[in-house]
Order: structure tokens, then C-alpha cells, then sequence
């Protein structure tokens, strides 16, 4: 039984580049919409911001609390507004 394995000589970088540099002479506009393209959907990933957008994404609430008169027998419902209860948003101060 054989398998078949893709291995990465210098061949095939050569036919790559090759290719690359065909497309270069031919469509110069079209490689560099698709280079701008590929930076494009790559750079998010690789953005050290990407960490810090879902650390925030994940604080804010999707839905917003409605405000609910607090009779005292409620312990999760805080009795004000600006009283802190729920996550902490400390981290986002020392960065």
C-alpha cells in the first residue's frame, strides 16, 4: 500500500516563485490585490490587539441590564446603579 506524501523540495519553490513572477510581469494589478487581500484576512490574526478586543468583548454585556428596584431580598441585584458588582474591568486600567 502507498501513500501519498507532499514534501516541499526546491523544486517546487522554484515553480512557485516562477509562477509569481509570470503573474508579476502578466497582471501586476491582480498580484497586488490579491497580496493586499491575503495581508488583509492574515493581519487580525497576528494583531496583538486581537487579544485585548476579546478580553473586552467578553466584559461588555450583550444584553444590558434593565434597572430593578432592589426590596433586600435580592443579593445578585446591586441596591445602585454605581455599585460595583460583576466582573472587574481592572486589568483594562493597567495596560
Amino acid at each position: 500500500m502507498s501513500t501519498c506524501a507532499v514534501e516541499t523540495t526546491t523544486d517546487n519553490m522554484a515553480g512557485v516563485g516562477a509562477f509569481l513572477k509570470n503573474a508579476w510581469n502578466k497582471e501586476p494589478v491582480i498580484v497586488t490585490s490579491c497580496a493586499i487581500g491575503l495581508v488583509g484576512a492574515v493581519l487580525p490574526f497576528l494583531s496583538p490587539y486581537t487579544k485585548y478586543t476579546s478580553m473586552l468583548n467578553a466584559a461588555v454585556p450583550y444584553n444590558y441590564p434593565v434597572p430593578v428596584r432592589d426590596d433586600g431580598n435580592m443579593d445578585d441585584v446591586p441596591a445602585h446603579p454605581c455599585e460595583p458588582k460583576g466582573r472587574s474591568l481592572d486589568w483594562l486600567k493597567n495596560l
